[in-house]
C-alpha cells in the first residue's frame, strides 16, 4: 500500500467524491483508509457520568484505499505514486505526473 498516515488525499470515487482531507489511519490488511472529515456515522454515545445526557457524535470511518489518490504537495494535483530507489539503496516515494518526491 503507498498511502501512508498524514498524507493529504482526494476522494475519486463515492458519496464524497472530489473531498480532500488528511489520512488519519491506514488498514493494510484491508486496503482501507480512515480519512478525517471523510465518509462520517453518526455513532450513539452513552453518558459518561449519572445524570448526564447521552450524545450523537460523528466520527470518520474506514473506505477503500483505491476510490483515493494522493495529492502531490508540489504540483498540487491529484497523482499516482511511483518509486524510486537512491544510490544509498533508500527507496522513496515519487509524483508520476512531476517526478518530485512526496
Amino acid at each position: 500500500m503507498r498511502i501512508k498516515k498524514g498524507d493529504n488525499i482526494i476522494v475519486i470515487s463515492g458519496k464524497d467524491r472530489g473531498k480532500q482531507g488528511k489520512v488519519i489511519k491506514v488498514l493494510p490488511g484491508d486496503n482501507k483508509v480512515i480519512v478525517e472529515n471523510i465518509n462520517l456515522k453518526k455513532k450513539h454515545q452513552r453518558p459518561k457520568t449519572a445524570g448526564k445526557k447521552g450524545e450523537k457524535i460523528e466520527v470518520p470511518r474506514s473506505f477503500s484505499a483505491s476510490s483515493v489518490m494522493i495529492v502531490c504537495k508540489n504540483c498540487g494535483k491529484p497523482t499516482r505514486i511511483g518509486r524510486k530507489i537512491l544510490i544509498d539503496n533508500k527507496k522513496i516515494r515519487v509524483c508520476k505526473k512531476c517526478k518530485s518526491e512526496i
